[in-house]
């Protein structure tokens, strides 16, 4: 154990390091949160970032995205802290790639500057020589995220393989990101140059087949809108499970086992018997609802895109 003097972020450190090193917490195992940690210790939330941080250096913990901190699979025996980062090594990628790190692992929620600095292990303010603000370090993450995947110099023939392809771009990268989902509303577009390159696709897929200016910018808010608002579920879903332990099929099961289908068959007979003629239950994948409403999507706009040739 640590000795009492040491900083608060050192002890809570040194606790994990016991558990894991003592096969307490085995590898594998997820590792309390930030937040528990702060609770748990009643210190502030960039506290309980930075002795997770310490674990990272030592490399008895690695983040895994939408599941959090976890005991690394060969958890080496360090007693001492390996020292923080020199300042001078610091650079704003270094900036946007923690906090990508922090985003896919535990959400928007638990971006911040003070976690950012705390996972470089340098002091909170330095991290603001490099970005002005959590704002703009989110939007500067989002733009990186969204450029991790682009598109051939050679777009497929047709309208709709081209926007099928956009689409399939987008979904990979938002079930990468998931809280890409979560950033604004379609009525505030974000003007990132990489987010733009999706865009442009899409607009280009349906640019010269006649429509007006308005169509087109209208029927690219649904194409996108649909994406987003679909995949809004993939970070949803993760935040459910995280708090309540239980996967989305075993949170359905414990709800059905306690409903009570006899007065439900009076009151909503058709829900009902559809759920009774799936003998095996439902399974709602979000992958394939995703493939399913971009045909039906599509199928929908074919007519008014062709019809205008």
């Amino acid at each position: 154990m640590a000795p009492e003097t040491d900083p608060p972020f050192r002890r809570i450190a040194a606790d994990l390091r016991r558990r894991i090193t003592s096969g307490e917490l085995a590898p594998g195992a997820r590792v309390p949160s930030n937040r528990r940690l702060a609770q748990d210790w009643g210190v502030a939330l960039a506290t309980a970032t930075k002795a997770l941080t310490v674990l990272r250096s030592e490399g008895l913990v690695e983040a895994r995205p939408r599941v959090g901190t976890v005991v690394a699979a060969a958890a080496p025996v360090t007693t001492a802290p390996q020292p923080a980062s020199p300042e001078g090594e610091l650079s704003r990628e270094r900036l946007i790639a923690a906090a990508l790190e922090i985003a896919d692992a535990e959400g928007l929620a638990a971006l911040s500057m003070r976690a950012v600095a705390a996972r470089l292990g340098v002091a909170p303010m330095t991290a603001y020589r490099y970005v002005t603000s959590k704002d703009e370090l989110v939007l500067l993450a989002a733009d990186a995220a969204f450029g991790e995947a682009g598109y051939p110099a050679d777009p497929p023939a047709g309208w709709r393989p081209r926007l099928e392809l956009g689409a399939r771009t987008l979904w990979s990268l938002f079930r990468r990101h998931p809280w890409l989902a979560e950033l604004g509303p379609v009525t505030r577009p974000l003007l990132l140059p990489n987010l733009l390159t999706h865009a442009e696709w899409a607009l280009a897929a349906l640019d010269g087949h006649g429509l007006p200016a308005a169509t087109v910018l209208d029927i690219h808010v649904l194409f996108y809108s649909y994406i987003e608002g679909l995949a809004a579920n993939l970070e949803r879903e993760a935040r459910a499970q995280a708090a309540t332990g239980l996967t989305g099929d075993q949170w359905t099961d414990t709800r059905f086992a306690a409903f009570d289908t006899r007065t439900a068959a009076v009151r909503f007979p058709v829900f009902t018997r559809l759920t009774a003629e799936l003998a095996e239950g439902y399974d709602l994948d979000l992958d394939t609802l995703f493939e399913s409403g971009l045909t039906t999507l599509l199928d929908g706009l074919t007519p008014r895109i062709e019809g205008q040739n």
